[in-house]
């Protein structure tokens, strides 16, 4: 069975929104984990923004970004909306019906992980309905104050194991969590 994994740029006080903060910290290290991170996945599941966000830069930066651009380009990508009228960028397919039905079913298709980039709200509803597999929170040494947190408020208690992690020389740290199931 495929997982839904969650890969998040995440401040130090838990912040992930646009995360251009992120740059100064991006190093060959991040740059590889982010590749090998999307090669062991063959679909992208998004939340409205993230999609509209992805769907207008992408395309523009296949040649400029490599096989990565390709991936990120042609993999199929779901996307749960109950706002979006039609979804044009290349594989993708919009989401309105019953997210934990609709999210079983692809993960019951053969493939290897279904990642999720961004996409806070709709992170929130997977952790509330219970269905992420796996975070990968790539915690940046920054602490920003204010913004979108992952793990909000109204969020309900989440015990998680951790099952890895790695540290980067620019001081970015990925935890990798697996749910308490």
């Amino acid at each position: 069975m495929r997982k839904v994994v969650v890969s998040e740029f995440v401040s130090l006080d838990g912040v992930m929104e646009n995360p251009q903060w992120t740059i100064q910290f991006r190093s060959e290290e991040t740059k590889q984990f982010k590749f090998d991170e999307l090669k062991a996945s063959d679909a992208l599941l998004l939340g409205r923004e993230t999609y509209v966000n992805f769907a207008a830069a992408w395309p523009n930066l296949i040649e400029q970004e490599g096989e990565y651009g390709r991936m990120m380009n042609s993999y199929p990508k779901h996307v749960i909306s109950t706002t979006l009228e039609k979804v044009e960028w290349n594989n993708s397919s919009l989401i309105k019906g019953n997210i934990t039905e609709e999210i079983s079913k692809l993960k019951q298709q053969p493939g290897k992980d279904i990642l999720v980039f961004g996409s806070c709200a709709l992170v929130q509803t997977l952790m509330q309905l219970d269905l992420i597999d796996e975070y990968r929170l790539m915690v940046f040494p920054v602490v920003l104050g204010n913004g979108k947190r992952l793990f909000g408020e109204g969020i309900d208690k989440k015990v998680l194991k951790l099952a890895e992690t790695k540290t980067f020389g620019s001081g970015v740290v990925v935890l990798t969590y697996l749910p308490s199931r």
